[in-house]
């Protein structure tokens, strides 16, 4: 039986480990065909999630094959040291190295539950929205198109869209959504006077895009004027009417929906969006093993979870060793690669060289933020960018067109 190294969850961090680990460090293995790499994802498709505030709106932003890829097409270059397995993670016994994995099954299929045992495991299941229109969440592509078809199909109607949610993903949308229904205001106004469509902002921090420094976050409170949104600053969502509107599938996604301020202000939405925060798919992990943001207790350094037992490492949203980015997915990657041959290598009785490399988060400000099809803000290294540099970089596609190299693995052509 092959020794396998089992990857949970296919998006930026999971795939970007599979393809180093079949590049690099398996061929420097003592006996690379004694080893396997299995990946477990619930569903076919990658999504470069980023785009999705854009994406929702319409396919027409976006060639389709490319903000959606293929797992299993990426992985044909390696053959039968890869293996795709359709299904999510239910339990982890560390004792045992087990993982269930509950198999997605088609219509008309009974459940199929696979026990699958690790010689190495990284858990990279990453998270889920509180909206199902900004990531594939538990579901598939289809799914989630279906659910973009219901929003587009109800957009001509609203009159009203409430966005609760100051980070980059409630107002990314936001200005998607103005500048989309609304257009944009003259060189010379400094807001939209008679928006046809009002949209709102609720953010419960003192001000928008908290990561940013507060002169960034004032010119995209400047930028959202012009497309027709308000911002509502320093309060929260108390309560939503029906409880699963704007979150939950059918009719409830696009339902009206009253929205309860903490304020004691009640807004009353055609369509309500929740773009707040992430909710961590770790719901399989042991609760010992998880901190209080319900993320993998993970050593920031090594990536190892130390409390798992012998390699075992956790890495992306699903982890806690430094902020969800997926710039800091890109770095940290090599490091825990590196981690894991050393481990590995010790595994086959030999003694690996030197030490662990460690990875050290750069905390400085780094976010890109565009604001409808045109603007945005942002800053790179502690440095404030330009708005034009911000279309460039991102807002022009959200990063589809370069996503394609971390999916097909020629970002990792070379080990770094």
């Amino acid at each position: 039986m092959p020794k396998t190294i089992l990857i949970l969850g296919a998006s930026y961090a999971g795939t970007a480990t599979a393809h180093y680990a079949l590049k690099h460090t398996i061929p420097s293995l003592p006996d690379p065909s004694s080893f396997e790499v299995v990946l477990v994802a619930p569903s076919r498709h990658a999504l470069c999630r980023p785009a999705t505030p854009r994406a929702l709106l319409s396919d027409d932003f976006f060639d389709q094959d490319k903000l959606f890829i293929d797992v299993e097409q990426q992985f044909k270059q390696y053959g039968e040291r890869f293996r795709f397995v359709h299904g999510r993670a239910t339990r982890l016994d560390t004792e045992g190295r087990v993982v269930s994995v509950e198999l997605v099954k088609d219509a008309g299929e009974g459940e199929v539950t696979l026990e699958v045992a690790y010689h190495a495991l990284i858990i990279a299941t990453g998270s889920s929205t509180p909206s199902p229109l900004h990531g594939l969440n538990s579901s598939g592509r289809d799914e989630l198109r279906a659910h973009w078809t219901a929003f587009r199909a109800a957009l001509p109607s609203a009159k009203t869209i409430v966005i609760a949610g100051g980070g980059p993903a409630g107002i990314e949308t936001a200005g998607e959504l103005g500048e989309y229904l609304n257009g944009r205001a003259g060189w010379f106004s400094s807001k939209l006077e008679n928006p046809k469509v009002k949209l709102t902002v609720v953010s419960r921090e003192e001000k928008i895009l908290p990561l940013l420094r507060p002169s960034i976050a004032q010119t995209a409170e400047g930028f959202l004027a012009k497309v027709g949104v308000d911002v509502i600053r320093g309060v929260s969502v108390d309560s939503v009417s029906p409880p699963d509107g704007g979150r939950g599938e059918g009719g409830s996604l696009t339902a009206k929906t009253e929205v309860k301020l903490s304020n004691g202000q009640t807004l009353a939405a055609d369509l309500y969006i929740p773009a707040y925060g992430t909710i961590p798919n770790t719901g399989f992990v042991p609760e010992g093993l998880r901190a209080e943001n319900g993320r993998v207790e993970t050593n920031p350094q090594t990536l190892r979870v130390e409390k798992a037992g012998e390699r075992v490492y956790a890495v992306g949203d699903a982890s806690n060793y430094a902020r969800p980015a997926v710039h800091l997915i890109m770095e940290v990657i090599p490091v825990l690669a590196a981690n894991i041959k050393r481990d590995l290598l010790r595994a086959a009785g030999e003694s690996p060289s030197g030490e662990d490399r460690v990875f050290k988060e750069d905390k400085r400000e780094m976010q890109f933020v565009p604001i409808g099809r045109s603007k945005g803000v942002g800053a790179a290294m502690g440095f404030r960018v330009p708005s034009l540099l911000v279309w460039l970089i991102k807002g022009r596609d959200y990063f589809v067109s370069m996503a394609g190299k971390m999916w097909n693995g020629q970002h990792w052509a070379k080990e770094t």
